[in-house]
């Protein structure tokens, strides 16, 4: 009996699985696309007071031509900014060696010499470039005979204009809060509706503000258009120079009165160490008063750690109270709208990000590659082989059931 029942179970599935086969092979199927490598990109930000190195990195294949950027590893450089080193222009050079030294193990060595390496400076070399432009030539020199000499693929280092230190801020900014594009749930990239925000910079050597309008600037100089992720933007930008907070200190130490984190640190200064409210113009101003008439012994004890920064605080709390409310006139109503920040998650807040968004709309997309689960040929014989399968079965079928029928008739 047992053997009977082998006897019809095993042509039975193997009937089965030819049918299974089939049908398999009769659903619609389209081209997968293989999980696409990695681009990387590395930005030196040459402020004026330091350098900070950013190493990037996007999904080869682009959304819209431009790169779903994250920051993927930073360094600091030690020591000053490079236009610090207008009496020594070689030491700019020098002192990049090491966090290009940490870029060489950060991005994947297959990726060196496809890697876009740029450095910006900012206000500070703008300063420079101003009172000694032999002095600024000699400083990018330097450093662009350091940066040459690594696998990367330089593209050149250059004085970026306020209005590109604004714009590419906001930018940032912006792509860090999702307002340009976002992963959605569904598992796809998705356009959110709200609108921008805009963007203040308070570097050491200038400040900066940006912000989407939809009419036409008055100064087409302060007017900016962009296009990122399939979207056109028009952007007011505005720099003003010697308006940083260094400059400021150098002018009230001369006898008058550090970039988005600038704004931090002297606003969480006054938050976490003062323990003081900041959440509307009055109450900045009373913060920044108090701070003023403490005493420096109660200062130091409140933090030890700060005493190279404790005597500036003061005034930089007063002129972020000035430039906000006096010059940017943020009020009651609209002051609660600012967010004072540095991060968005592990990503730092400034130009560098929107620098390397930009730019990757000029790097064309890595070909994409797709596979087959199978070509047409093998397609072919896998039929043939599943139908003989099928009429194997059918065949031992039969022939179980005639040897049955021939045993009853005997």
């Amino acid at each position: 009996m047992a053997g009977k029942f082998l006897a019809v179970l095993l042509p039975l599935l193997l009937c089965l699985a030819g049918l299974v086969g089939l049908l398999l092979l009769f659903i619609p199927t389209r081209d997968v696309r293989e999980p696409p490598a990695f681009k990387y990109g590395i930005v030196l930000d040459a402020g004026s007071s330091h350098t900070a190195m950013f190493v990037y990195k996007w999904p080869a294949d682009k959304e819209n031509d431009t790169g779903i950027v994250s920051q993927h590893s930073m360094c600091d450089v030690q020591g000053g900014g490079i236009s610090s080193y207008a009496e020594d222009p070689p030491g700019a050079g020098q002192s990049l060696v090491d966090c290009l030294n940490q870029a060489m193990q950060d991005v994947p060595k297959e990726r060196h010499s496809v890697t876009p390496l740029y450095l910006g400076a900012t206000a500070g070399m703008r300063l420079l470039n101003l009172t000694s432009p032999a002095a600024s030539d000699s400083v990018l020199s330097s450093v662009t005979d350091t940066l040459s000499q690594y696998p990367f693929d330089f593209r050149g280092a250059r004085i970026l204009s306020g209005q590109d230190e604004g714009v590419f801020g906001w930018v940032t900014a912006n792509y860090l809060l999702e307002n340009f594009i976002k992963y959605g749930w569904v598992g796809q990239w998705i356009r959110p509706r709200q609108g921008t925000v805009g963007a203040m910079d308070l570097g050491g050597a200038s400040t900066q503000i940006t912000f989407e309008t939809a009419s036409q600037t008055e100064d087409p100089a302060n007017e900016v258009k962009l296009q990122l992720y399939g979207q056109s933007y028009r952007v007011y930008t505005h720099s003003f120079l010697c308006y940083g907070r260094d400059q400021i200190l150098k002018r009230l130490l001369a006898g008058v009165l550090q970039a988005f984190s600038a704004f931090y640190y002297t606003v969480d200064f006054l938050q976490k160490v003062m323990k003081l409210p900041v959440t509307s113009p009055g109450e900045l101003g009373t913060a920044a008063n108090a701070l003023c008439k403490e005493s420096w012994v109660k200062l130091l004890e409140r933090a030890p750690s700060q005493q190279a920064r404790l005597a500036d605080y003061c005034a930089s709390a007063t002129f972020v109270y000035q430039l906000l409310v006096q010059g940017y006139k943020f009020d009651d109503r609209t002051f609660p709208s600012i967010a004072f920040q540095k991060k968005a998650g592990d990503t730092s807040i400034g130009w560098a990000l929107g620098y390397m968004l930009n730019l990757t709309n000029m790097i064309p997309p890595d070909q994409r590659n797709f596979r087959k689960g199978t070509d047409y040929g093998s397609w072919v014989v896998l039929i043939l082989l599943f139908i003989l399968v099928i009429l194997v079965a059918l065949a031992m079928l039969f022939c179980f059931a005639r040897s049955s029928k021939s045993q009853s008739a005997i």
